[in-house]
């Protein structure tokens, strides 16, 4: 069976980390990586591709297209299985710990033999890597650290990619099963920016030509999934398989009129559960994952669907994303649930990058990209000189930057195109580029890349300071985390939510898989604080812009509605809205 995108992208990408690891030539270790993320985030499958087709995208020659034609073919290739034999495969762990590039990993290995993390724990807690030059008392305590941080997320993984393995495996279910039917359910229907265990169920129709033969596999073809390495469990309702990459994922068969019932019960959260069978208990009734039932006489109310249950507990169907106990009953009991964001209510995408800095694609193919996914508008806001190295812009290259961007915007129909920055907050909270600079261009978003250790109190007042600046109209990935891999900036983000109100600076949603920042929870108190939100792919390639979806869920788990997002707006209205834009009308 055929590699799928992920697949394919992974082994690209571990290339590029064993080419780092040996010291490689720097522009063939960035090609590899700029073609996994292609790979990645191309939403049509590459296997099948021939070498000609492949050599169409953007970053992809002769050499890697023919490497990529290899994978799809044999599931590996020769560069791939000549660096596999020379580094140990639990050396590439150790580069996805936070403050831990190849250097170090090519030190650790070459002089101590580290080439795992328990090697490293092991060599931290008993103070070796001190005689290593470099290394000392502080980094060895940054390095367990790291370790801790990574032991605390064990077993868990991005909503992006959970979805993404549930998904394929559905597709498998339905391409042999075409009788039944899939519902992801769990943290990934929840929408929780990390999940543990994929959880997916199926039903079968109880009667009908072929009901018993479709029953009979549904659980054969769900274990023998190409991409499955270990069966856990294999049994008539219920199978659990470890699928490549360390997700574990639970099949379990309902009967058509438990479906409903089952959906609501392993969707969860178990606190959302709790309450609503304790509301159940209070009606004499009985909520399980077969049904709602008169406690008295043991008679079914409800079960085949979710609403159904939710109606008999005189309850608004609440919507997965608002299942964790923070005011859903009482909203849903009163009948004043918010009419969630959804994705088509997006009109523009307000933070992405192109080659001027570190983006992979031309200014032209990103507005034509923008232009064909649907959006009315965009903002071009590659990086400011701070950023060195993703070769940030100085003040003289930025507005020449917004010239060429204006041109493209009076030129290409069908799409507005704003000229930004994504410019940088300093560590003392002043702006990276000249105020004279920033005010001639459309859109300013602030941001933080440096000084992230800072104490709460100054990280707090940098960010506040640069809210006050004139010409700052949104603040992006306010609190900096790294999901899985680095821990929030220490902030009071409702004193930042306080200022960004006062001030009408938007704060924003960041829709890269490993920040989604700001979290729902953060998201959600800064609507309550009078904050507009923007929802923005921070795109670095075309196929990036499709990531908007998950700053979505994001949204809808902090109850936003399409009023509390900006760029829901109609360009004109858009741009009015904009800080800079509200201060020149008052």
């Amino acid at each position: 069976m055929a590699l799928d995108n992920l697949s394919i992208a992974r082994i690209l990408g571990e290339i590029g980390d064993m080419l780092e690891l040996k010291g490689d030539n720097p522009f063939k270790i960035r090609a590899y990586r700029n073609a996994a993320d292609s790979v990645a985030n191309n939403p049509d499958p590459v296997a099948g591709l021939d070498a000609a087709q492949l050599r169409d995208w953007s970053g992809i020659g002769k050499d890697l297209s023919a490497k990529i034609v290899e994978i799809c073919a044999s599931g590996t290739c020769g560069i791939y299985q000549d660096l596999v034999a020379h580094f140990p495969p639990s050396l590439l762990e150790l580069l996805r710990l936070q403050g831990v590039g190849p250097k170090t990993v090519a030190l650790l290995y070459g002089e101590l033999q580290i080439a795992s993390l328990d090697d490293l724990e092991a060599a931290a807690k008993s103070g070796r890597l001190r005689a290593l030059k470099g290394m000392g008392a502080k980094k060895e305590q940054l390095l367990l650290r790291s370790l801790e941080e990574r032991k605390q997320h064990a077993n868990r993984h991005l909503l992006a990619d959970a979805a993404g393995v549930a998904g394929k495996l559905v597709d498998h279910l339905l391409s042999h099963v075409p009788g039944a039917t899939f519902e992801v359910v769990g943290s990934v229907r929840r929408g929780t920016d990390t999940c543990g265990d994929i959880d997916i169920l199926a039903t079968v129709a109880s009667a009908g030509a072929g009901a018993d033969g479709a029953t009979a596999a549904v659980m054969n073809v769900f274990t023998s999934y190409h991409l499955v390495e270990r069966v856990l469990a294999h049994g008539e309702t219920k199978s659990s398989v470890l699928v490549r990459g360390g997700y574990q994922a639970d099949l379990r068969l309902v009967a058509t009129a438990s479906r409903g019932a089952a959906q609501q019960y392993f969707t969860g959260s178990k606190a959302h559960n709790i309450a609503l069978r304790d509301r159940a208990l209070e009606r004499g009734l009985r909520l399980n994952e077969y049904g709602l039932f008169r406690a008295a006489d043991d008679c079914r109310l409800a079960g085949e669907t979710e609403e159904s249950i939710y109606a008999a507990l005189e309850l608004a169907w609440i919507p997965p994303e608002l299942r964790e106990m923070r005011g859903e009953f009482e909203a849903a009991a009163e009948r004043r649930l918010p009419q969630l964001l959804k994705l088509g209510d997006l009109r523009g995408d307000l933070h992405m990058h192109t080659t001027a800095t570190d983006g992979k694609e031309e200014l032209e193919a990103m507005v034509l990209a923008a232009r064909d996914a649907g959006l009315e508008y965009i903002a071009i806001t590659d990086h400011s000189k701070a950023l060195a190295m993703a070769n940030g812009l100085d003040e003289t290259r930025a507005l020449a930057h917004a010239a060429r961007i204006r041109e493209i915007d009076a030129r290409i129909d069908g799409i507005r195109v704003l000229a930004g920055i994504e410019c940088d907050i300093l560590p003392d909270g002043s702006m990276d580029l000249a105020a004279d600079c920033l005010a001639q261009l459309d859109i300013v978003i602030a941001s933080i890349h440096s000084a992230m250790r800072q104490e709460e109190a100054e990280i707090t007042a940098r960010i506040i300071r640069a809210i006050e600046h004139p010409y700052v109209d949104i603040v992006a990935h306010p609190t900096n985390r790294a999901l899985l891999r680095r821990e929030s900036t220490r902030m009071n983000i409702d004193q930042v939510a306080t200022a960004a109100a006062a001030h009408g600076v938007a704060l924003e949603i960041n829709c890269q898989i490993d920040r989604l920042d700001l979290s729902d929870i953060h998201a959600r108190l800064a609507r309550e604080r009078g904050v507009k939100l923007v929802i923005s792919s921070d795109a670095h390639s075309r196929g990036a812009l499709a990531l908007k979806r998950w700053g979505v869920v994001v949204a809808r788990r902090a109850w936003a509605t399409p009023a509390d997002v900006l760029n829901t707006l109609p360009f004109e209205d858009f741009r009015r809205a904009l800080r800079r834009n509200r201060a020149k009308a008052a």
